[in-house]
């Protein structure tokens, strides 16, 4: 009895190391299962949060674009009710240069800074995108066949590079 105990003694480690090493395989593949799963949902999430966070700043970008074309309208409606008011200090200018012109240069001023500009376009080739021709004299115009502006009724003016308000004009040619 003796040798058969021996005999399962000895064949029993062999097999429970067998069993053990099977086991710590199997539960290495697991772990790495479950690492590759956890690295590729970190993965996953860090895509999402890539994707909100550019979401996110085009929002930003748009609105803030949204933003300044809203306060640019608005400026531009600002700038074009104020058309009578440099109509009339035009007038007054016409009439009592001296005593108008601080007052209507001070108004001239400020509204160029916010993107308003008087056209100067007497004396030159008339343009119908600058400038509503009210009236015609016969005459030579340019040289090259183009009627030329002889004289500005109404002044025009230009906002951030379009055309606000054009002006009427005299034409001759």
């Amino acid at each position: 009895m003796d040798a058969d105990m021996v005999e399962t003694d000895e064949s029993a480690p062999e097999s429970e190391g067998v069993d053990s090493a099977t086991e710590v395989a199997e539960a290495a593949e697991v772990v790495e299962h479950d690492i590759d799963s956890l690295l590729a949902e970190r993965d996953s999430f860090r895509d999402i949060a890539q994707r909100l966070q550019a979401d996110f700043e085009n929002y930003r970008k748009r609105v803030t674009a949204q933003t300044a074309d809203e306060v640019e309208r608005a400026t531009g409606r600002l700038a074009e009710a104020l058309l009578p008011l440099l109509d009339a200090c035009e007038a007054a200018f016409v009439a009592h240069p001296v005593e108008i012109e601080p007052l209507f240069n001070l108004l001239l001023g400020e509204l160029k800074k916010v993107g308003l500009e008087g056209m100067d376009i007497a004396g030159s080739a008339f343009d119908p995108n600058l400038a509503e021709a009210v009236m015609r004299e016969d005459g030579d115009g340019d040289g090259d066949g183009n009627a030329v502006v002889v004289d500005v009724m109404r002044s025009g003016y230009v906002w951030k590079g379009k055309v606000l308000r054009p002006a009427l004009v005299k034409v001759r040619g």
